[in-house]
């Protein structure tokens, strides 16, 4: 319960405080945000991805008289879905018609209120920080009235863009140690990225699922951050953290991947039970977070390389795959039910490991009739031909540009 007066008083300090940004950066989803009347505008990602600074922007180009709600305030703990009417008086106050509600799914019922909302012809933007609750709520009250954006840390050409940087091999490399979340490239503190992810595991997972054992949660977690592009499987890690079921160690999983903190890629197989079986890899939401996290003796360039390319590949697909049978391929990207890229990483080609990335890759082409392939590479440029096949092998500076 929270009085009229005081809600008031903190939205109009909460509007005044986001208006106050000066991140001047455009960010690439910008203008690819759905905008349309009677659907409710939901933007998703981590948290601190800059989902605030997406609603700002919005807010000074577009509606400078909508209603501006952030409902993760530690001034609005106590409010609960029965105080919306409060809300509603306010919203009248202002003679608004744009509604924007930042990480809204921390109130219990929060979708049935923007139902109303839309009926009631106002235009809803709504961002979350939980994919799995904005997903599951959105599915009952929300079907067919919402348009969603995933919006994940910079990418490659907004890193360059905000540090005022030429795309070259430094750039990306730079890239691959600061990674991009705005407020660590502007600070360098690397507190700022340690706290969001004790943020994201005591408030978004242990206290929304009731988790006690916080600490074994923490444990796994920086395992799986430490053993970035390595497989991982439920059943293996049961003794490593002294539980006894699969299935918790799997809603972990679970608890982290909704976050969109840990993200992790299947074997790709058209048997869903086999791909649910094998082993899965893992990757992290954002390179620097890897660094930060990761001592330097555990630091594996070519993991951390393939962790990057990854998070390019992730901001363009959901569906993406590994492949191995004989030989192994890093990445399928699936496109309408269609494996449409087979895509190799390899930090550097050399005679070691030239045969296996070259053949590994070709095993992929000829098993999903593709013509062409590409090893991402940090530097390296070349052209492979097999039969009808051709491989490209391409510099990563070149390949973040053209998939950011």
């Amino acid at each position: 319960m929270i009085q009229e007066e005081v809600l008031g008083l903190i939205l109009q300090e909460q509007k005044k405080s986001i208006l106050a940004k000066d991140d001047n950066l455009k960010r690439e989803k910008f203008s690819l945000i759905s905008i349309v009347n009677t659907y409710a505008s939901i933007v998703s990602g981590i948290r601190r991805c800059g989902k605030s600074t997406l609603l700002y922007q919005l807010l000074t180009e577009k509606y400078s008289e909508a209603v501006y709600i952030n409902f993760d305030d530690p001034r609005l703990c106590e409010l609960e879905i029965t105080d919306f009417y409060k809300i509603d008086i306010l919203i009248k106050q202002a003679n608004a018609q744009v509604l924007m509600f930042d990480e809204i799914q921390i109130i219990k019922g929060w979708e049935r209120y923007v139902r109303q909302k839309l009926d009631e012809g106002f235009q809803v933007f709504v961002t979350g920080s939980n994919a799995s609750l904005l997903s599951k709520e959105l599915g009952t009250s929300l079907t067919g009235r919402h348009l969603t954006t995933e919006l994940f840390p910079f990418s490659y050409n907004e890193f360059l863009a905000f540090n005022k940087l030429e795309n070259n091999e430094e750039s990306v490399l730079s890239y691959m140690q600061k990674g991009g979340f705005p407020e660590y490239l502007k600070t360098g503190f690397s507190e700022i990225l340690t706290t969001l992810v004790d943020d994201i595991l005591v408030r978004d997972i242990a206290v929304r699922y009731n988790i006690r054992d916080v600490r074994t949660l923490q444990r796994l977690c920086f395992y799986l951050i430490n053993n970035v592009g390595n497989y991982v499987s439920a059943n293996k890690l049961k003794s490593v953290f002294g539980i006894s079921s699969a299935t918790t160690i799997l809603e972990y999983f679970s608890h982290l991947e909704q976050t969109y903190l840990i993200h992790f890629v299947p074997l790709f197989d058209y048997s869903l039970k086999k791909q649910n079986a094998n082993p899965k890899k893992i990757y992290v939401i954002d390179s620097g977070l890897v660094e930060v996290c990761t001592p330097n003796f555990k630091m594996d360039i070519g993991h951390k390389f393939e962790n990057l390319i990854y998070l390019s590949l992730r901001r363009r697909s959901k569906e993406i795959y590994y492949y191995k049978h004989k030989g192994e391929c890093d990445f399928l990207v699936l496109e309408k039910g269609v494996i449409s890229q087979a895509i190799q990483v390899c930090y550097e080609l050399n005679a070691d490991n030239m045969n296996r990335e070259l053949n590994g890759l070709y095993e992929a082409m000829t098993d999903f009739n593709l013509k062409k392939g590409i090893i991402v590479t940090l530097s390296q440029t070349d052209t492979f031909n097999k039969e009808e096949m051709q491989i490209d092998v391409v510099s990563a500076s070149d390949f973040l540009i053209s998939h950011s």
